[in-house]
C-alpha cells in the first residue's frame, strides 16, 4: 500500500473514518500481481484488480469487489469475478465467485482468502486465494 510503487491506494474515506478503529468509510482501489506463488518474484500470471470498502462498524469487514484478469497461455484474456464480504482477520475468507470472461464465461464458485504475510505498519499483505468453480 505505500511505498514507491502502491498496488492498492486509498481513493475516498468517510468524515469519521480516522476515529474508527474499523476504518468504517474507507475505499481503496487495486492493481496488485496475480502470481503462482506468494513471492513477488514468482511467475505473474495477471492482475488482481478491484475494490474494497471498510462495510463493518463492529469489525475490521471489507465489501470487496476482485476481478483475477489473466495474461497467460490459454487464460489470456479470461478473468473470474469475485464479490462479496472479506472478514479480514478470519484464517480463511469465503467469497462467491459470481461470473468471469473468456475461459471463465459463467462461471459460479467461491474464492478461500487466507494472509499469506502482513506488515501492519505499511498495510503492505501478501493474500493467497484458492477459487474453486463450477463451470457449465
Amino acid at each position: 500500500m505505500y511505498g514507491h510503487n502502491p498496488t492498492s491506494v486509498k481513493v475516498a474515506e468517510a468524515a469519521q473514518t480516522n476515529t474508527s478503529k474499523t476504518y468504517f468509510g474507507s475505499m481503496f482501489v487495486m492493481d496488485c500481481p496475480l502470481t503462482t506463488l506468494p513471492n513477488i518474484s514468482s511467475n505473474i500470471i495477471g492482475y488482481a484488480q478491484g475494490m474494497t470498502a471498510s462495510a463493518s462498524q463492529t469489525e475490521l469487514g471489507l465489501l470487496m469487489i476482485l476481478h483475477f484478469v489473466f495474461t497467460e497461455r490459454e487464460y489470456n484474456g479470461s478473468t473470474i469475478s469475485i464479490l462479496g464480504r472479506n472478514l479480514v482477520f478470519e484464517n480463511v475468507r469465503e467469497m462467491p465467485v459470481v461470473g468471469g470472461s473468456g475461459a471463465f464465461r459463467f462461471a459460479r464458485g467461491y474464492a478461500e482468502g487466507k494472509t499469506y504475510s502482513l506488515d501492519v505498519k505499511s498495510g503492505n499483505a501478501t493474500l493467497e486465494y484458492n477459487v474453486f468453480i463450477l463451470h457449465p
